[in-house]
């Protein structure tokens, strides 16, 4: 099984007509996803890859029965787009996207308590079922279908982590980018409640990093709700304090958002955390064995 997405998958990729969005649809399709429509204003009409081209969400929606966004559209535009796909009736959208202001981040999750979408990002690598469906940037040649659920706030080290993981005989049930920003739309904690609920996914990798308090609030509810195993990475334990690294939420205030603390945190509520991306490949085989 997986989560979020699978070959049930219909996806609309918005900003299909871009550089970007052209390249990676091209290789979504190739993954075998299910690519049914585009969305570019003042464009409809056209193809992309074999993809009809419509002038808005609620079009290629009537036209196609598209359940899934991918965003790749420039951050200026983004926040209209995620309002439109959140108006058309599109259950999951996944935005790439990255430099949406935190102010209008913070609108768009008032915004979707009432409704029935899950926004994934921004500032999000994508989302990869193995077998099943890729939507996003993921590099689809690494993954392997198997038994380890991965989330993570990192893209590279998200590729570096599954990539070990595959390497080493396992494989992946759903690999979820979340995004680096301050404010996302889908937190570890969600994307741990989907996992529990899947029978296949027996274990979970947990990428952090720097900044926030998103990862020992993590520890708090594995340690509390979640039952399968849970490993963990930690990113940035270099990295000068009230410095912004990267990601725009990767600033630390104090000592809450260090890398030390939240390794700190994983341990005391029973999380392994692996010092490098081969070991917590190594510690999730140990386990799983």
């Amino acid at each position: 099984m997986s989560i979020l997405v699978n070959k049930e998958t219909k996806l609309l990729v918005q900003g299909i007509t871009g550089r970007d969005g052209s390249f990676h649809t091209s290789q979504m399709i190739k993954y075998g996803t299910q690519v049914v429509a585009g969305v570019t204003p003042g464009k409809g009409g056209k193809e992309v890859e074999g993809v009809p081209v419509f002038d808005s969400v609620a079009e290629a929606v009537k036209k196609t029965d598209a359940n899934t966004s991918v965003m790749f559209v420039p951050a200026k535009f983004a926040t209209d787009a995620i309002y439109e796909a959140i108006d058309g009736n599109i259950k999951l959208i996944v935005c790439i996207s990255e430099g949406i202001p935190t102010i209008e981040l913070v609108k768009i999750s008032a915004y979707l308590e009432d409704k029935e979408c899950r926004l994934v990002g921004p500032n999000s690598p994508g989302i990869v079922s193995p077998g099943e469906a890729k939507v996003g940037i993921l590099p689809g040649h690494i993954f392997k279908k198997g038994p380890v659920g991965v989330i993570s706030r990192s893209g590279t080290l998200t590729y570096e982590i599954v990539d070990y993981i595959t390497k080493i005989g396992l494989g992946q049930s759903t690999c979820i980018g979340i995004g680096g920003d301050p404010i996302i739309g889908t937190k570890f904690i969600d994307c741990l409640e989907l996992f529990a609920k899947d029978d296949e996914t027996k274990t979970v990798v947990i990428v952090g990093e720097i900044g926030g308090r998103d990862e020992q609030d993590t520890a708090e509810y594995v340690k509390k709700n979640f039952k399968k195993p849970v490993f963990g990475f930690i990113a940035g334990k270099t990295a000068p304090p009230d410095k912004r690294m990267g990601h725009a939420g990767a600033i630390i205030s104090g000592t809450s958002g260090t890398a030390a603390e939240k390794i700190k945190v994983f341990r005391e509520c029973g999380i392994k955390v692996g010092d490098t991306s081969r070991e917590v490949a190594e510690l999730v085989k140990q386990t799983l064995k």
